[in-house]
């Protein structure tokens, strides 16, 4: 089997309970995830298998799309629901439905992140959760992502004092955390914050209408149709420019030969080489040698 099965992760299991459940399913132990997710998020989780797991990488980099709700009022140790309350400061007059939007557009484009401390982010040698569980704070490295559309979801005219709730949907290079921009979102309002519920609903290419569920995927597989649940590689790789070739160069990249380059190289980035439709290799310009191209991953060598 050799492909991508688009899966809809449930909230309670991580996302490798989700490969480790999808290995006994599917009889194979070429399984992989594209992006975690955490245990108490829902959502579009692209598992590749076989032969796809070479791609992984590629849609884990590749936009994602989620829809969140902030809860104004209180942070939290984890930054979302499932920690424990830090500082507390209720609303204490309406907020206007303008002011949020205005902060929505200033946090669209690129902005820089904080990790938060419970998260996998690795800090001389050990993952930022691991030093919050022992009570540790360490210094975090700022990094830069891009929001390409951050909007609100819900009909509103102005939020209540307490402890108002408002959604949103954001689009969002690799390595965003939506909890980090959901307390930034308070702070900017003057409010401490937390992301109280998530929900990703697209990642690369793929959609939450095309995902399947775990019991669908079972109901699959005892039918003898699992071959049905899985997209062609290709998909994951869409996002990357293309480029046909001939039945006698797909021999040489096949075999992952260097190449002149051609007059039609379509791009600075990587290339997929598509022979009839099938991506065979990944090829990149070569660093050091002027007018060559190089594989960066041969995927099909038959």
């Amino acid at each position: 089997m050799n492909g991508i099965l688009p899966l809809w992760k449930p909230k309670g299991m991580t996302s490798h309970d989700c490969v480790f459940k999808l290995r006994k399913l599917l009889r194979t132990k070429k399984v992989g995830h594209t992006g975690t997710l955490d245990p108490e998020v829902s959502g579009v989780l692209p598992i590749c298998i076989g032969r796809a797991t070479k791609i992984a990488e590629y849609i884990t980099s590749a936009g994602k799309t989620y829809e969140g709700e902030v809860t104004l009022g209180y942070s939290t140790t984890t930054e979302d629901a499932w920690g424990e309350a830090v500082e507390t400061k209720p609303v204490e007059i309406p907020i206007d439905r303008s002011r949020v939007e205005g902060i929505l557009r200033e946090l669209t484009g690129e902005i820089t992140q904080t990790p938060p401390m419970y998260s996998a982010v690795k800090v001389n040698g050990k993952r930022l959760y691991e030093y919050a569980r022992k009570g540790i704070e360490v210094e975090r490295p700022s990094r830069k992502v891009q929001i390409h559309e951050l909007e609100l979801l819900e009909d509103w005219t102005e939020l209540e004092e307490g402890y108002p709730r408002f959604s949103f949907k954001v689009s969002c290079s690799k390595g965003t955390y939506v909890r980090t921009l959901a307390v930034e979102i308070g702070k900017q309002l003057g409010y401490p914050a937390h992301m109280s519920s998530l929900t990703r609903t697209k990642s690369a290419s793929f959609t939450q209408a095309e995902c399947f569920t775990l019991e669908e995927v079972e109901e699959y597989v005892q039918s003898e149709r699992a071959g049905d649940l899985l997209f062609p590689l290709e998909l994951g790789l869409s996002h990357l420019p293309k480029m046909a070739i001939s039945d006698t160069l797909a021999e040489k990249v096949k075999n992952g030969a260097r190449l002149n380059e051609p007059g039609d190289w379509p791009g600075e980035s990587e290339v997929v080489m598509d022979h009839n439709g099938r991506a065979i290799a990944i090829y990149q310009r070569h660093p050091d040698k002027p007018e060559v191209i190089k594989p960066v991953k041969v995927l099909f060598n038959d």
